[in-house]
């Protein structure tokens, strides 16, 4: 029997959780799920740039393992694009990272996971907040 995943450490919540071919109803779609945890991959090394080392040190897990992610992420998404699928966004094995924020209209900091739809100040109910940390 092969061994649960490591819970993977992921920086924030994606805004978007579903994407879809324009003009095509969703029924009519096959869909291809990926998980959080293969999103915060592409994210830090498509988007961010940053080298594979960095990427696994920021998700808690070792460089084959972020890699094997990786490659998962990729095959999934390049599948839906040549395939006209939709992309599901959910589940996975992952906590997020708990952030030092700051209001930027109020100053009130507190520690919180940062999701930009969600994340609000506790003290002023304002989405004008920046990571301090």
């Amino acid at each position: 029997m092969p061994r649960p995943p490591k819970c993977r450490r992921v920086e924030q919540f994606p805004m978007v959780t579903c994407f879809k071919p324009a003009g095509i109803p969703g029924t009519e779609l096959d869909e291809v799920v990926i998980s959080v945890e293969e999103i915060e991959a592409i994210r830090l090394r498509d988007l961010l740039e940053l080298e594979h080392e960095e990427c696994a040190e920021k998700m808690l897990v070792s460089r084959p393992t972020f890699h094997r992610i990786l490659a998962s992420a990729r095959k999934k998404i390049a599948f839906a694009l040549i395939n006209g699928a939709a992309l599901k966004v959910t589940g996975g094995s992952f906590k997020l990272a708990q952030h030092k924020l700051e209001c930027r209209r109020c100053g009130h900091q507190w520690v919180g996971t940062v999701c930009c739809r969600r994340t609000v100040c506790p003290a002023c109910a304002q989405k004008d907040w920046q990571i301090t940390e």
